[in-house]
């Protein structure tokens, strides 16, 4: 697998993570040094974030992607991703979010790793 694919299909693996609350998928993807910041400006660590999905603050129940766009200078890439994705976040209902993710990777050993998202919508 070439390294655009790879760095789309993580993407995909982050969203199918998020939605089974499974947190070897995510950890396996995500970097130590993984930052997340949300729509409203709050950031939160790797660790954080996981345990968000675990304990329910954060609830996703699908994805469908719709772009999913990548570029890489060397050990270094950037994936904007636009998915619908049905969620229900910090106490609010559930509903569907037109998602953009602008992710920040690094590449270790000839893996590819999140180590920044910033979400917005379109």
């Amino acid at each position: 697998m070439d390294d655009k694919s790879q760095i789309a299909d993580n993407y995909r693996k982050m969203y199918w993570g998020m939605i089974q609350k499974d947190r070897n998928v995510l950890e396996s993807i995500l970097h130590d040094t993984f930052v997340l910041v949300h729509m409203t400006g709050m950031q939160q660590s790797r660790e954080a974030y996981i345990h968000a999905i675990e304990d329910g603050t954060l609830n996703y129940y699908s994805a469908i992607h719709e772009a999913i766009e990548v570029t890489i200078d060397g050990n270094n890439a950037l994936l904007t991703g636009e998915s619908l994705v049905g969620a229900a976040v910090f106490g609010g209902s559930r509903s569907t979010w037109r998602l953009r993710l602008k992710i920040n990777l690094i590449s270790r050993d000839g893996n590819w790793f999140m180590t920044r998202a910033v979400a917005s919508t379109y």
